[in-house]
């Protein structure tokens, strides 16, 4: 039998025991050692494996076991004890003939395990002891930044920017969790957490989506809208096709998403033109609203023409600028 050192890698974020046939195999026919005691280690002996805790380094400890016995497990820490597995690369290449270093994975993330990471941190910021920052904020106080987030990752969508993209998503999602762990401090018949959020998404996502869930007929893409739409009305029961419109966005957006919103549901009402005793403002008003139907029906998006406009204007005030004085000398 080829003497052989097994370092298995599990998972944190996986409960404690939840291993491959494989790795149940090794452990159980093989001596164990590991950095420390742990969750994981309590699993493995309950289990009826042998585990034995190395105090300080421990490459000779796992040399010395494996000559004793052939074929030894390190069951690695949280962090997959990556310098221990370089120094015991090293001498094994040094002096060939010892035993060979073997990666096996006893466990791997499931997709998303990362964001179990965000809300412990979260947690850990928002608890007593944490940041004081943090646990002094409302929803309402932190509403101004979610906003701000949100903004942040649009512009990185409009500059074509994918890794800008990924980081701004991240302050994003820092204010999705936030918010649920601040909710977790509200009176208890208030109360709600990160999982109520996720669960909610969930229930909807598979609700509103027959066609994947349940069998239901794809159909086009006009149908599967439509078809989102009926639920989600049956699921609101609202009373105005406006309900549900975020009223407090910018007015150029909510202009357009009023306009939309009538026109999918068959409510035909052309912008008033400005009566001849409005005022400057009103006047205004009703022409950029008679403008923003015009966008409409030409299948164009205003917020987006307005701001392409604008940037563009940025740049050529910036061009007309004078150059900036060199600073003096002192």
């Amino acid at each position: 039998m080829t003497a052989r050192i097994v370092l298995l890698v599990t998972s944190p974020r996986l409960p404690a025991g939840l291993l491959t046939a494989a790795a149940w195999d090794v452990v159980r026919q093989h001596p164990v050692l590991t950095g420390a005691e742990s969750e994981q280690v309590t699993a493995l002996r309950t289990a009826g494996a042998e585990v034995s805790v190395v105090d300080g380094p421990a490459t000779q400890p796992l040399l010395d076991a494996v000559a004793a016995h052939g074929v030894v497990v390190w069951l690695a820490g949280p962090t997959g004890d990556e310098s221990l597995a370089r120094q015991l690369g090293l001498r094994l290449a040094r002096e060939p003939g010892l035993a060979e270093l073997e990666l096996m994975y006893g466990s791997w993330d499931p997709p998303g395990a990362r964001l179990l990471d965000a809300v412990a941190v979260l947690d850990r910021l928002a608890s007593p002891g944490g940041d004081p920052w943090k646990r002094a904020q409302t929803h309402r106080s932190l509403a101004g930044y979610l906003l701000e987030e949100s903004y942040e990752a649009y512009d990185a969508i409009s500059a074509g920017d994918t890794d800008a993209l990924r980081e701004e998503l991240g302050d994003v999602l820092l204010q999705v969790v936030l918010h649920a762990r601040l909710a977790e401090e509200l009176p208890e018949d208030e109360r709600w957490n990160v999982d109520d959020v996720a669960g909610g998404l969930v229930d909807k996502m598979i609700r509103r989506n027959p066609h994947v869930f349940a069998g239901a007929e794809a159909g086009t893409l006009e149908e599967i809208t439509a078809n989102w739409e009926r639920i989600k009305q049956t699921e609101k029961a609202r009373d105005s096709v406006l309900d549900g419109v975020a009223m407090s966005q910018p007015a150029l957006a909510l202009a357009a998403q009023i306009l939309d919103r009538a026109a999918r549901r068959g409510v035909a009402v052309p912008p008033p033109p400005p009566h001849e005793d409005s005022d400057a403002e009103a006047a205004l008003g009703a022409a950029l609203l008679a403008t923003v139907a015009e966008a409409r029906t030409a299948n164009l998006d205003p917020e987006a023409a307005l701001r392409r406009a604008t940037l563009a204007h940025a740049q050529t005030i910036r061009a007309a600028e004078p150059a900036p004085t060199p600073a003096e000398p002192r």
